[in-house]
């Protein structure tokens, strides 16, 4: 039940319209925010994650294109790198030293060898963007459903004052849009960053079979000048 008298327009500011707010809704209210912050964590990791990966990737192909060779390139990098081009650098030069079998047999096991550590590297990137989908496409919906349920207050607020009167219904109508726009909130930044850290990490996927064509092909190379020596 509502008083008239009191409700003023401070009576529909955030707190106090999440304090007055139905069990119910005040619950949809609260998942909704975790969501938001969970998405944001999620949003913050991958941004800093992804671009620390183009950033190493930007200059370890710098390095090769000032003419470095590949061993000194797999040597600088250390025992244990954590980015992909110079494990895959690392794994073709171990993986083709003192070969003198059949090089198109070398070849294909290199090319399972680099699949996998790619296939792995790709699935890190894409880390938490499970996350995001769920954000982005359930966020609107528990929204919604705390709205259908502060609209459904609002009318047994009616009944119960048997008044139409806008301070009897507006409260229980603030609180459901409120939820709605939670809802809006939370899902869409999800729904971006989502998209965006797709496509970043589809190009980074692109920029790692590129890498690993190019490592193939200076492998080939050197197997056929072995050969021929």
């Amino acid at each position: 039940m509502f008083d008239s008298l009191a409700v003023t327009p401070d009576s529909f500011g955030v707190v106090a319209t999440f304090l007055r707010a139905d069990p119910v809704v005040k619950g949809v209210m609260i998942g909704l925010a975790g969501a938001s912050l969970w998405s944001w964590t999620v949003i913050i990791d991958r941004a800093f994650r992804l671009g620390g990966l183009n950033r190493e990737a930007d200059r370890f192909e710098a390095e090769l294109a000032d003419g470095r060779s590949l061993e000194d390139m797999a040597r600088s990098a250390g025992d244990n790198p954590r980015h992909p081009l110079p494990q895959m650098l690392q794994l073709a030069l171990r993986d083709t030293r003192g070969r003198t079998g059949d090089p198109n047999l070398t070849l294909v096991a290199l090319d399972r060898s680099l699949e996998s550590l790619m296939s792995g590297a790709v699935r890190r990137a894409e880390d938490g963007l499970g996350a995001l989908a769920i954000v982005a496409t359930a966020s609107p919906f528990v929204g919604l459903f705390g709205t259908v349920w502060g609209i459904m207050n609002a009318f047994r607020n009616i009944a119960a004052m048997k008044n139409t009167n806008l301070t009897v219904v507006a409260p229980s109508i603030a609180e459901a849009l409120f939820a709605t726009a939670i809802g809006l909130a939370a899902a869409i930044p999800a729904y971006v960053a989502y998209n965006k850290f797709t496509i970043d990490a589809q190009r980074f996927s692109g920029r790692l079979e590129a890498f690993a064509d190019d490592l193939a092909s200076a492998v080939a190379r050197r197997l056929s000048e072995r050969g021929g020596a």
